[in-house]
């Protein structure tokens, strides 16, 4: 489903790919649940042109997943992913939001690490770099410079709290990348 609607996204489709295969690595080892991994690959399905309909691509993904009879569990984590309701807040859709099933925060907060580690086109970063990236790709007046810009210092708790709680090293997923990335 992912590559159906994100493979035509250039670097997106790079990054889904990369979250999506660092999940299943951390699935197989047994270290998260399949509900993580799936929706690893299925966070950013809300950018397809076709299901972009509020702005809000967490919000478009989930509703889309909560049509397609998507485990509710998938469904709350792609709705909620690396806080995607202050974005909500900033774009006044609270309501249909709080709408959707509700997201485990710890299976949440794996999913942040695991965005947050992921470049735009699926190359390794460190959360704070890759928030950095975001504040400037977004102008100020953006509703998602703003939600992340206020969601900073819990996106990077997050991540911490995740990589601590998986027992990955500082250096995760640095050393994971020969085996992650297609050369």
């Amino acid at each position: 489903m992912a590559s159906e609607y994100l493979s035509g996204l250039g670097r997106r489709w790079g990054h889904v790919r990369t979250v999506g295969r660092l999940a299943d690595e951390l699935s197989a080892a047994g270290r998260i649940s399949a509900d993580v991994a799936a929706a690893a690959w299925l966070h950013d399905v809300g950018y397809a042109e076709e299901l972009s309909a509020s702005g809000l691509h967490a919000l478009d993904g989930a509703r889309f997943l909560l049509m397609e009879g998507a485990p509710s569990a998938v469904v709350g984590l792609v709705a909620r992913h690396t806080g995607a309701t202050f974005e909500a807040e900033e774009r006044g859709l609270e309501q249909q939001l709080a709408a959707m099933p509700d997201a485990d925060p710890v299976d949440l907060e794996t999913l942040t690490l695991l965005d947050l580690v992921t470049a735009p086109d699926g190359s390794m970063t460190d959360p704070e770099t890759r928030i950095e990236e975001i504040l400037s790709r977004y102008p100020v007046s953006s509703p998602v410079h703003r939600a992340v810009r206020r969601s900073r210092g819990e996106l990077l708790a997050s991540a911490g709290r995740a990589r601590e709680r998986l027992g990955l090293a500082d250096e995760w997923p640095a050393s994971a990348v020969e085996r992650v990335v297609e050369p």
